[in-house]
């Protein structure tokens, strides 16, 4: 506690024991430490106070950062380019006669359908004759 040690604390004790007596000692420590909790508070109100300009000074700083950002992102993707409402209006064309700045998404290709596998052969079936389960119920 501030560079003091336990030796340099029990010489102060003493001479503090010698200089103000027993019988007031107690009263003294007391207001002693009244003051001493005082000034700490008054620290801690004086710390807090700078930590909340720093904050301030931090969240200023943020929102200027976030307002540039906002304003490079709103300069890359114009609010143009959204379509207000495609029913409205020819997708061919935006509301001041110009193309759209997004043309309209095509439909995916359709690919063909999937070709069934051959059926399988049945090694014991003459030749010409189907496999048992195309074969016609007797």
């Amino acid at each position: 506690m501030f560079g003091v040690d336990t030796t340099e604390l029990a010489v102060v004790a003493v001479i503090a024991l010698i200089f103000i007596g027993p019988k007031d000692l107690p009263r003294v420590l007391r207001a002693l430490g009244h003051w001493v909790g005082r000034v700490r508070g008054m620290a801690r109100h004086f710390t807090s106070g700078i930590e909340s300009i720093m904050r301030e000074a931090e969240l200023e700083e943020m929102e200027t950062k976030w307002r540039e950002e906002n304003e490079r992102i709103l300069a890359l993707h114009p609010a143009n380019a959204v379509y207000p409402d495609p029913s409205a209006r020819d997708p061919e064309q935006s509301a001041s006669g110009q193309p759209d700045v997004m043309p309209p998404i095509a439909d995916p290709p359709i690919a063909d359908p999937p070709i069934a596998d051959p059926p399988i052969a049945d090694p014991d079936a003459q030749d010409g004759e189907l496999p048992p389960e195309r074969r016609p119920l007797p």
